[in-house]
């Protein structure tokens, strides 16, 4: 069963980009998949400085045990001026090895199509060793309420994020694994061997 993190990265109290969060991470539940929400509103995350000065903030673990738990994350953001927002950006500061082996769904609430933004997000967890699908969700928050997904054709686009992300998710968790517990020196896993 995999295991799913959404990552909501908007400051607001119920907002857009964690109702989306949800409707995606339902969607994996329905196709078997075991969820988590890590809603940065509540986390509590501190800035980033340096991992040594900060390990041992209640947030800082809170975060930590779900990041670790997770075989795959959909990150979703609200649209700030072109870019994600610094409360996602500052979640992404904090990690790097722990994304490798991990496939990355993204998804953007804006009122334009948020295509930089989930590029910035898919940077930054390349730059980390993650897995990125190649598409994301782009949602207006109009297109979202307290019932769901207003739209078919949006909801067909939640529907198949959370398809993909549970389906190849899944194989490259499988095959990460394997390589770690491997000793084949020709996989980019070898470097995570303890």
């Amino acid at each position: 069963m995999l295991k799913v993190l959404g990552v909501s990265g908007s400051m607001q109290d119920n907002s857009a980009s964690v109702r989306v969060t949800n409707l995606i991470l339902e969607s994996c539940r329905a196709r078997g998949a075991q969820t988590r929400l890590l809603d940065l509103h509540e986390a509590d995350l501190p800035m980033f400085r340096a991992r040594s000065y900060q390990s041992d903030h209640p947030g800082r673990s809170g975060a930590d045990e779900a990041v670790d738990w997770a075989q795959a994350l959909v990150l979703v953001s609200p649209d700030y001026h072109g870019s994600m927002s610094g409360a996602m950006k500052n979640f992404l500061d904090h990690y790097w090895e722990e994304f490798a082996g991990k496939l990355f769904a993204y998804g953007c609430v804006s009122g334009e199509k948020g295509l930089t933004v989930m590029d910035q997000m898919r940077t930054a967890v390349r730059q980390c060793y993650g897995w990125s699908l190649p598409y994301g969700v782009s949602i207006s928050s109009e297109d979202v309420d307290k019932n769901g997904v207003a739209g078919e054709a949006l909801a067909q686009r939640v529907n198949m994020t959370s398809r993909d992300l549970c389906v190849y998710g899944a194989l490259i968790s499988d095959q990460f694994v394997r390589d770690l517990q491997s000793d084949d020196d020709d996989t980019f896993a070898a470097r995570y061997r303890s």
